[in-house]
């Protein structure tokens, strides 16, 4: 098996023998022609991690994806895909290896983007003891459950919020990259045709008028 020609690492800063949540992450970058990148995302236990991905730039927008379990497993492999998404759950402890690969293109490199979004079961459970100081006779009969839960359900739309208006950029630059390509091609077609024509407009001109030229010699 080749291992790919370059690696990159979306590594995570952990304390020595603490687990740390992953963050939410995204990235864009460039994968030459004939070139294979992959990138390694550390997880937890019994989570689950969505990964998306657009090719927003290069000829074609296709690329090869796959991702490899901690364990050495494939879990996901595609071939010539523009975009897609997928949910690992619930995931290993350990490095995953998200790679995107190029290599069937011998010219061409692509703009590619991918977004990471964790939720791990682990890291819901936080301590209360902002609450434990109150006192209840303080509380003035609110529930602080009810706020919590609310807040969090804030927080969370807020960041699905965020996730999507950056998936809505990542395709508004794809779309922009491919109507400039169109543009190019439509403007160096379009300067043909009128070469074309330009050239016929003169070859009918110089035909019509060699019809009338009176070659015959006149003598005296």
């Amino acid at each position: 098996m080749a291992w790919p020609s370059s690696f990159l690492f979306l590594v995570l800063p952990v304390a020595a023998a603490v687990a740390v949540q992953p963050q939410d992450s995204e990235l864009t970058f460039l994968l030459p022609a004939g070139r294979q990148e992959c990138f390694y995302q550390s997880t937890l236990y019994n989570g689950s991690m969505e990964i998306e991905y657009q090719v927003i730039g290069g000829a074609g927008l296709d690329v090869d994806f796959s991702v490899t379990t901690p364990s050495g497993i494939l879990l996901i492999m595609e071939r010539r895909r523009s975009d897609g998404v997928h949910t690992v759950e619930p995931t290993e402890a350990g490095d995953y290896m998200i790679c995107f690969d190029n290599s069937f293109s011998t010219i061409s490199e692509k703009l590619v983007f991918f977004e990471l979004i964790f939720d791990n079961q682990q890291g819901d459970e936080e301590p209360d003891s902002w609450a434990d100081i109150v006192e209840p006779d303080e509380l003035l009969d609110i529930k602080l459950e009810d706020i919590k839960e609310s807040i969090e359900s804030v927080k969370s739309r807020l960041e699905r919020s965020i996730q999507m208006q950056t998936v809505l950029r990542a395709f508004e630059a794809r779309d922009r990259n491919l109507q400039e390509s169109n543009l190019n091609r439509v403007t160096f077609w379009s300067a043909i045709n009128v070469g074309v024509l330009v050239a016929v407009a003169f070859l009918q001109v110089y035909m019509l008028k060699s019809l009338f030229d009176d070659k015959r010699k006149i003598r005296t």
